[in-house]
């Protein structure tokens, strides 16, 4: 309650003092039905309430971003929960060269995304970029709390960008952060008293991740572009990840594609899987697009995958046109047989009031290619979106699935949007 209080002491003062407020508000219900034994089920209708606001003073803001959830019916234990995004306060273009964020925000990297509790400062000046950030993990389900024991739960890192030679971007980033696991009891057994188990606490040292990245970026007024990436793994001293992705336009409507990718799993430091025999693997993927005319569209690509002992296959030709898209997907090897078969369509009416869409897709599946028995999966979708002004919109969509799991399972979705703008 006291920190509810705070949040709208906060709103109130941030109202008086703001030029502009703007954000978007969303509600959504979800319905479908749970299966706690055999023939037994229950059914839900769960809520999501999500806004995202922004109080804005010059170059000064708060941005907010929260989403409290529950069920209608049937409530569940941990309802009603609020979670929280982001709540931040940001300065921009201090002394037109320096951007502040302090709070909840959230934070790219290809090694640990997401939010976190801290602070950031980012740097503009013509062809460099640099920013910086140290702050805690998120409490688990974005409690608006600070999570305890900052020093074990904490991560830092920065990132450099520059352009400063033509048609290319370099970029240099650094990330370490620490998570400790909670702690829990298991049952050991005494090394004279095989009979006689004891339970022993368990609590193992502040995992971590800590990686250095290189990125490569080029580009040639777009007939051909390079973006290159490699990830090295300080805490076990090895290449975690090196992928290319390119692609040229020899010729007008023709793209070709290629993409290769080297990755050892991911492992936390200290964690109880780094003693496992784990081992790399290789993928390389070909692929081209030709433009029919100015709507059609013609996709296709062929990918193979090295794994330690044995390699799979996944094969992909598509249509996208200005209707919808029709997708034929082929996988076998090692990561198993599939054939999926799938048509999207979706189209809008009246000036944007109505955009109706349907989807079909069916696949047949064996976990490995020596299983004699196969699996099948029929999916349907059907929505539609009315939009009867710019800032307001409807969306309805209804689910069906059937396979062996899960029969004849249907769901609805519903979702209202509405934008909001407001100059003081």
């Amino acid at each position: 309650m006291k920190k509810l209080i705070i949040l709208l002491f906060c709103g109130a003062s941030m109202l008086l003092y703001s030029q502009n407020i703007n954000g978007r508000f969303s509600s959504s219900l979800y319905s479908f039905e749970r299966y706690d034994a055999v023939n037994s089920s229950e059914k839900y209708i769960r809520a999501y309430e999500m806004l995202n606001l922004n109080f804005n003073y010059e170059n000064i803001s708060v941005r907010s971003f929260f989403n409290l959830e529950g069920n209608l019916s049937n409530k569940m234990e941990y309802d009603p929960r609020l979670r929280f995004y982001h709540l931040y306060f940001e300065a921009r273009n201090i002394l037109d060269l320096a951007t502040i964020k302090l709070g909840r925000q959230p934070i790219i990297n290809s090694v640990a995304g997401g939010i976190f509790d801290g602070a950031s400062v980012h740097f503009k000046k013509n062809d460099y970029k640099f920013s910086a950030y140290y702050g805690a993990n998120v409490p688990a389900y974005q409690k608006l709390e600070i999570i305890d024991d900052w020093s074990d739960n904490y991560l830092l890192g920065g990132r450099f960008t520059t352009t400063v030679l033509k048609d290319f971007q370099f970029t240099v980033a650094y990330i370490n952060k620490n998570f400790k696991p909670q702690p829990y009891q298991a049952i050991r057994l005494l090394p004279d008293l095989v009979t006689n188990p004891i339970l022993v606490d368990i609590e193992n040292k502040s995992n971590q991740f800590e990686f250095i990245t290189g990125e490569v970026f080029y580009t040639n007024k777009n007939l051909i572009s390079v973006f290159t990436s490699y990830d090295y793994d300080l805490n076990f001293n090895q290449t975690s990840k090196f992928a290319v992705d390119a692609r040229i336009q020899p010729i007008e409507r023709l793209g070709i594609n290629a993409y290769f990718n080297y990755r050892q799993p991911k492992i936390r430091y200290n964690s109880i899987f780094a003693v496992f025999d784990y081992a790399n693997t290789y993928e390389i993927e070909l692929g081209a697009d030709y433009q029919i005319s100015s709507g059609i569209t013609v996709i296709g690509k062929f990918a193979n995958v090295e794994y330690k002992d044995d390699n799979a296959q996944r094969l992909g030709v598509g249509l996208a046109t200005q209707w919808g898209t029709l997708n034929y997907r082929k996988t076998f090897g090692y990561a198993g047989e599939l054939d999926a078969v799938s048509v999207y369509s979706g189209y809008t009416f009246l000036e944007g009031l109505l955009t109706p869409s349907i989807g079909v897709s069916y696949t047949n599946y064996k976990l490995s290619p020596d299983d004699s028995e196969s699996n099948n999966l029929t999916t349907l979708l059907a929505g539609v979106n009315i939009r009867p002004i710019r800032l307001l919109s409807f969306d309805l969509q209804a689910q069906y699935m059937d396979n062996k799991i899960y029969k004849n399972d249907f769901r609805l979705f519903f979702k209202l949007n509405y934008w909001f703008n407001i100059n003081i």
